[in-house]
């Protein structure tokens, strides 16, 4: 059977559940012809990247037009009823305050339902209007949580001060103590906390609360509200305990799944688009697997996935894991890949269920497949050339013979100035070496990509900064680059940074080409971890840390194992 038989007829060949979601899928890059979109944006990446399939995410489907902001409307549910905006927003509010108040169980449901209804049915402004009512109104009550204060610090502490006495007095007084205590924990208790825990209890509820979140994630961009990051810290604080790793179930997703949720497969994947379903069939195919996270509440629907190859070696390049020679033999392999982890549900941000997903795999992995001995990743740099560029644009812009000055910050090497002017004299000129790299690195068409002068001269400042981008730079103590930080948090090392190993558009833009290998070392996962929890300490092999002349808070890594 070859490749264009599949493509032309893919009914003769896949299951008419499958043939569907090929269907849609070509709806969809016929509608990104339609919008003007040019042949290389649909080939690979196709629309399915930029425009996820017909399941999209309520929480991305915030359009707004001036005054007439569009209603949202729940997903596989009818429309909204058409009422006058003030009234809407009035009658959902209403709702919500019946959801928190009602104390009749009969009729809660029914509440619930009408509140989530109707917050779907919201204009985006209007859903920010009712959270922050949310935020605000039923926050917690501080006139009464101050005078119960009052209270417990009146009170005198029987027994020195120690409360060990057995005496009726002292019994009655640590009951006063007892009786305070639990109404200042009730006190200290947000209202809409009831609204969350009802909602979870709620057919449906998850998911909603999900898509709330997210809502208020994305208002906290615009506007830095203190009262919503109060209803985010405690909505957030609910997620996590009620996505603990006991309540997800462990799914392995294989071609045989159902569309619906190979559909969610393809419209996820955030790291490596899939481009058709060829692609999508290699990814879960021989030599492959691909695993996620599933929650009762919200069935049929991963809220993260990972993608895995097996090889004989640690990949240096993207390319040899989605394009290159067919798959080997899984009895041949001794690494598990880890090339791509994508979150589906953005209200889910900052809770870390990967870090539970790839250690379950890992386990998985290592009791079906003995043989397999390396689990690594390769992984992207998303923050790397942002960081660059930022540094060498302050160099460029500098006055002329500042760069002697001991407080300016020296970008690059001497040898590397001159190999960048050299290479580049006609095409990127520039007065420094800073400023020829930068307008190499801006260049829209990415030309230096495909030159081999201008790609000598760039390797060694690329791969020399990016190694101080990962080991030095950090944000509170942790890495800067958001992908490090994961990773390194999750008890991973830095083994190796590979050059040019993703040429894609998308892969130039953020990282130069650049990509990492992480290694997870089972007997030093907890280790990693805890040392990078304490004190932000990164482990990094030799190879890393070569790079960089000066590694502070670095631990020597002698006897590293070769990848």
């Amino acid at each position: 059977m070859s490749q264009t038989e599949l493509i032309l007829d893919p009914s003769r060949h896949f299951p008419s559940s499958i043939f569907n979601l090929a269907i849609l899928m070509r709806a969809r890059m016929r509608a990104a012809a339609a919008d003007g979109s040019s042949p290389a944006s649909t080939n690979t990446k196709i629309a399915l990247a930029a425009a996820p399939l017909p399941m999209a995410r309520e929480s991305e489907a915030i359009q707004s037009h001036g005054d007439g902001d569009r209603l949202y409307k729940q997903q596989g549910n009818a429309a909204a009823p058409s009422l006058p905006p003030q009234r809407n927003l009035d009658v959902v509010r209403d709702a919500m305050h019946s959801a928190i108040s009602s104390s009749k169980t009969e009729l809660l449901d029914a509440v619930l339902h009408d509140f989530s209804q109707g917050y779907f049915a919201l204009s985006r402004d209007h859903r920010r209007r009712l959270l922050l009512i949310l935020a605000k109104g039923y926050d917690l009550n501080r006139k009464q949580a101050r005078e119960l204060m009052d209270q417990h610090l009146g009170l005198l502490l029987p027994a020195g001060d120690r409360g060990e006495s057995d005496s009726p007095r002292d019994e009655a007084m640590l009951s006063a103590f007892y009786r305070i205590e639990r109404n200042l924990r009730q006190a200290l208790k947000p209202a809409y906390e009831v609204l969350f825990e009802r909602l979870n209890n709620h057919p449906g509820g998850l998911r909603f609360l999900s898509t709330l979140r997210a809502d208020i994630l994305s208002f906290l961009q615009d506007e830095n509200v203190a009262s919503l990051r109060a209803l985010d810290a405690s909505l957030k604080e609910k997620l996590t305990t009620w996505l603990s790793p006991v309540a997800l179930e462990l799914h392995q997703i294989t071609w045989d799944d159902p569309a619906s949720l190979l559909e969610k497969i393809v419209a996820y994947e955030a790291v490596h688009p899939i481009s058709n379903l060829l692609d999508l069939k290699r990814r879960l195919g021989v030599g492959r697997r691909c695993f996620g996270y599933l929650h009762p509440a919200i069935p049929g629907e991963p809220l993260i996935f990972i993608e895995v190859a097996l090889l004989k070696n640690v990949a240096k390049t993207i390319q040899e894991v989605l394009w290159d020679d067919p798959p080997i033999s899984e009895s041949e392999a001794s690494c598990a890949l880890f090339y791509s982890i994508s979150s589906t549900q953005s209200g889910l941000a900052g809770i870390n269920l990967g870090k539970f997903l790839i250690k379950r795999v890992i386990t998985l992995v290592k009791r079906d497949m003995p043989h397999i001995s390396t689990f690594a990743t390769l992984s992207p740099i998303p923050g790397y050339m942002q960081w660059l560029l930022c540094k060498l644009a302050s160099q460029s812009q500098a006055p002329s013979g500042a760069s002697d000055s001991p407080f300016m910050e020296r970008l690059l090497e001497p040898k590397e100035e001159s190999a960048l002017i050299n290479s580049s004299r006609e095409t990127y000129a520039g007065k420094s070496g800073a400023e020829v790299m930068l307008n190499m690195l801006t260049s829209t068409n990415y030309d230096w990509a495909s030159n081999a002068e201008m790609l000598s001269a760039l390797k060694p400042p690329l791969m020399r900064l990016c190694a101080r981008y990962l080991l030095q730079e950090k944000k509170r103590g942790k890495a800067l680059d958001s992908v490090a930080n994961f990773h390194l948090q999750n008890g991973a090392m830095i083994e190796r940074i590979n050059w040019m190993a993703d040429r894609s558009e998308k892969g130039l833009c953020q990282s130069g080409g650049i990509m990492v290998n992480y290694v997870y070392r089972v007997e030093d996962i907890e280790e990693n971890a805890q040392a990078y929890f304490r004190a932000g300490h990164i482990q990094a092999s030799e190879n890393v840390c070569c790079y960089v002349k000066e590694v502070g808070g670095l631990k020597e890594n002698d006897g590293e194992k070769p990848l």
